[in-house]
């Protein structure tokens, strides 16, 4: 991924008054730590720093009084509501270094009819070049049969990426699809414990009138045969 270029300001006001009037300003404070250099604050353009975060492991050029350094969102904190970001942690790197980053599994392909796909593990660690951080790794369950298993040591990893998660942990699994009645059961069991009294289908309610009505029939016909005989 390219660098991403923002311009920062230093931060000379600490403490949740100043926060709240950088933020008032669309700016988001944060700090800028790494390579055993003391700890810099900083704001950073808001609009600017959420378009940027929207790419996985963004590589950060940050721009302050004339100089540039590369860094990474190691934490980011959100509002809870608004989502806008809050406060970020960013850490420095150089190219050539390498560092340890999470990156997405992304499934492709289609498994047999009667299977389906189970996401154990969204999310792998890897160590990769500080500029060459992949995104995401692929994983192709094209073709695959019920009982079916992916580790992460099974996946291809992008070049130059080693993986740092063990090897033996469950990435994908292929179980076998649930049938309809099996499905109605899990549902009625989770009503059940739930204290949902479910209600009757139109379908049933549809059979019941039916059944009913079939009964009266039957005995009204009995009441005509009653009476002719009567007549007789």
């Amino acid at each position: 991924m390219s660098e991403i270029a923002i311009t920062a300001e230093p931060r000379t006001e600490f403490g949740k008054g100043a926060a709240r009037r950088i933020r008032r300003q669309d700016k988001v404070p944060a700090v800028l730590y790494g390579h055993g250099s003391e700890p810099v604050h900083l704001s950073l353009p808001g609009h600017d720093l959420m378009l940027a975060l929207k790419n996985p492991n963004a590589l950060l050029s940050i721009a302050l009084d004339g100089g540039g350094q590369l860094a990474l969102a190691k934490q980011v904190q959100r509002h809870p509501i608004k989502n806008f970001i809050e406060h970020a942690d960013l850490q420095l790197v150089r190219s050539g270094e390498k560092v340890t980053v999470d990156i997405s599994v992304t499934i492709t392909g289609q498994v047999v009819s009667d299977a389906l796909v189970v996401t154990e593990t969204g999310q792998l660690s890897v160590e990769a070049e500080a500029t060459h951080l992949p995104e995401s790794v692929t994983v192709s369950v094209e073709g695959l049969e019920a009982g079916s298993q992916l580790h992460a040591s099974d996946l291809e990893l992008p070049e130059g990426t080693t993986l740092v998660t063990d090897g033996d942990v469950l990435v994908v699994n292929v179980v076998a699809a649930p049938t309809a009645d099996e499905l109605d059961a899990e549902l009625a069991e989770a009503e059940a414990e739930a204290g949902i009294e479910r209600d009757e289908s139109d379908a049933d309610v549809a059979e019941g009138v039916e059944a009913r009505e079939g009964a009266g029939e039957s005995t009204q016909g009995a009441e005509d045969t009653d009476a002719r005989s009567d007549d007789v």
